[in-house]
């Protein structure tokens, strides 16, 4: 039975991809963030038979030790430890470079120091910024619109160079944007959720003209899950992508005609992203992951809706509704 570690399994994909691991029979170690109020973020909320069968470890990916430390004695690991909230990068630039790329550093050096046998590294598309042709396959340009992505994209690099110059057996993954039960309000779809089910009639964003390629959470853990699987993946840099677009317009609608029909969108200043900053269109080809692995998306965006709906609904007092969240 193999044995995997999960950075970032305190997280939104990371604690759907615990659950997912162990309910495959894998025995998991979590990697959460350390913090002195004992909290294991999403973690706290698996099922205790989910939780009795992992093993939760807490540090900080920025500290090589802690990294080498959870490593030890383990085949696989997922690398999804990040910071992603594209406005504090503007903010605190500083902070993504020691997370998103020195953190990233740190999971390589131990795995080449342990002879670890699989590693994944967690990407993003807004590595691809806005599209210079659809659908986005793995050879679009790179293109650093944010300082998140900047962060990222050199956090990418850093994976290819350790597989080039030594033989590792390392897998750049690089999901669309996910979405579902437990995201941040941070993110545009419980944004607009959790204002809508707290019964306000004017719904604040950013823009509203960009598109985005939206994956269910249980489909982009799957797709991790699938890669690992498959020998012929290393090396590679692997989109998890529906091939599919919608505008954040089209999004917002249809959850207003879904949840309160009378709320209109009010386009709110502080939500904008700077002009030459903001992704305008992400729209991800899905060909290689369908030819290097046996990965289907299940759920339609109508589905995972519905589902990421109905949680937020039960969850809402886990949403500060009236305050924006960088």
């Amino acid at each position: 039975m193999k044995k995997i570690l999960v950075t970032g399994a305190d997280g939104f994909i990371g604690s759907h991809l615990v659950e997912e691991l162990v309910r495959k029979g894998h025995k998991v170690r979590a990697f959460s963030y350390y913090n002195s109020f004992n909290s294991w973020g999403w973690l706290d909320s698996l099922s205790k038979e989910v939780l009795d069968e992992i093993e939760v470890f807490t540090g900080d990916i920025r500290d090589p030790n802690g990294v080498r430390e959870s490593m030890e004695g383990i085949d696989e690991v997922y690398h999804l430890a990040a910071l992603i909230a594209i406005p504090f990068s503007y903010h605190s630039p500083d902070s993504y470079v020691d997370t998103n790329i020195k953190g990233t550093l740190n999971v390589l050096q131990a795995a080449r120091s342990l002879g670890t046998s699989r590693i994944l590294v967690t990407s993003t598309s807004e590595v691809y910024g806005t599209a210079q042709y659809v659908p986005i396959d793995e050879k679009h340009p790179y293109q650093g619109q944010s300082p998140y992505s900047a962060t990222k994209i050199g956090a990418d690099r850093l994976a290819e160079s350790f597989y080039r110059s030594f033989n590792m057996p390392i897998t750049i993954v690089r999901p669309f944007n996910t979405y579902g039960p437990r995201q941040s309000a941070r993110a545009v779809i419980p944004t607009i959720i959790t204002q809508l089910l707290a019964g306000k009639e004017e719904i604040k964003l950013g823009s509203l003209t960009p598109t985005r390629d939206f994956n269910y959470v249980k489909d982009t853990v799957n797709g991790f899950i699938e890669i690992a699987k498959s020998y012929s993946t290393i090396g590679e840099e692997i989109n998890i992508a529906t091939q599919k677009e919608v505008s954040i317009g089209q999004l917002a609608r249809e959850l207003i005609n879904q949840i309160n029909p009378n709320a209109k969108i009010i386009c709110e200043e502080e939500r904008l992203r700077p002009e030459k900053s903001e992704v305008n269109r992400l729209l991800g080809s899905n060909e290689k992951i369908k030819k290097l692995t046996n990965w289907e998306p299940k759920y339609t965006l109508e589905k995972g809706l519905a589902v990421t709906i109905d949680w937020i609904r039960e969850n809402l007092d886990k949403y500060k509704i009236d305050i924006y969240n960088i």
